[in-house]
């Protein structure tokens, strides 16, 4: 078991990723510089190796599945999780794996938004994303993350071995924040200085096509975490809108004694059963979500124990 693994998801970064490697090792010597090439067509891996890395493969494209294949196959202390394009700094990371190493956290969030992000980064499309990302699971999930989408992060042993990684592209990072507030797992915040890419580093995330994953990963999670919310919700709008066109009914059959609007009468019925349905189905998978949270927390014990049977055969010397 590794001390300290920095991982490194890579694709096309020949340019900066040498850089990258040196900086980390420079700024963390106990550790194991760790870059997983997702099928580069250029000199990536090469590079990487010649600068010190472990180099490994995954071969199913998208930073997800780079993220699910180093969760998988790597065991230490602290994980520290960094980009290859030399846009975060190796100097904040002795802070955030102390943060680790002390206990005090699960995971440790590199915050760009908070320091020098908006004025290198010079895609304002980008700016705008990562603000509106931020309020809305911010309001939806009742928390206050800095920056949802950083990919500089810090995680112990626990975390890495229970997060169901479910996302396949760069939309991942939104999901281990959203995992782990539902999951009440302790985060810490430091204020990391980002820089833009350097010239010639080509950014590998579109701003609209990902943007959009991005923005139906919220979605999809809010309803998978906030079950009740989320239908409560459009229970609301459909009883406000049922019981909208109901009054007027009802006001005419009080004043005539007749109701000529039958057809309105009959939607307002069925919308009002939708209601109904939906505020039922919100209530059923929010007891569904409570129950997993419960299971999840048997699911850290187990993991917690197993780390800690790895460390004892490690140190009584059985363990590699």
């Amino acid at each position: 078991m590794d001390k300290i693994a920095v991982l490194i998801p890579c694709y096309n970064e020949e340019k900066t990723i040498a850089k990258v490697v040196s900086d980390f090792r420079t700024a963390l010597p106990d550790a194991v510089i760790y870059v997983y090439d997702n099928n580069s067509s250029d000199h990536t891996a090469e590079k990487a190796r010649a600068a010190g890395a472990v180099v490994r493969h995954e071969y199913s494209q998208g930073k997800g599945n780079v993220i699910r294949r180093m969760f998988r196959e790597i065991d230490a202390d602290c994980y520290l999780m960094v980009d290859g394009d030399d846009t975060y700094p190796a100097e904040a990371a002795p802070q955030m794996v102390e943060l680790i190493q002390d206990k005090r956290a699960d995971m440790v969030i590199g915050d760009r938004l908070s320091a020098t992000y908006f004025n290198e980064n010079k895609r304002k499309f980008h700016n705008f994303g990562n603000v509106l990302v931020r309020k809305a699971i911010n309001m939806m999930f009742r928390t206050e993350i800095k920056d949802i989408m950083t990919g500089y992060r810090a995680f112990d042993y626990q975390f890495v071995k229970t997060f169901p990684v479910l996302s396949k592209g760069f939309e991942i990072e939104t999901e281990m924040t959203i995992h782990a507030v539902d999951k009440n797992m302790r985060l810490e915040q430091v204020a990391v200085n980002y820089r833009d890419r350097p010239e010639g580093s080509a950014s590998k995330l579109n701003t609209y096509t990902d943007g959009l994953k991005v923005l139906q990963t919220v979605v999809k999670l809010y309803c998978n975490y906030r079950p009740f919310y989320f239908f409560g919700l459009i229970a609301l709008v459909l009883g406000f809108l049922s019981v909208i066109f109901f009054i007027p009914i009802v006001g005419e059959y009080l004043v005539t004694g007749q109701v000529p609007k039958f057809p309105t009468l009959i939607v307002c019925g069925f919308v009002g059963m939708a209601a109904l349905h939906a505020l039922s189905a919100g209530l059923i998978l929010q007891n569904m979500v409570q129950k997993k949270r419960q299971e999840f927390e048997m699911e850290l014990l187990k993991a917690d124990r197993w780390y800690r049977y790895l460390k004892k055969t490690e140190e009584s010397g059985d363990g590699k």
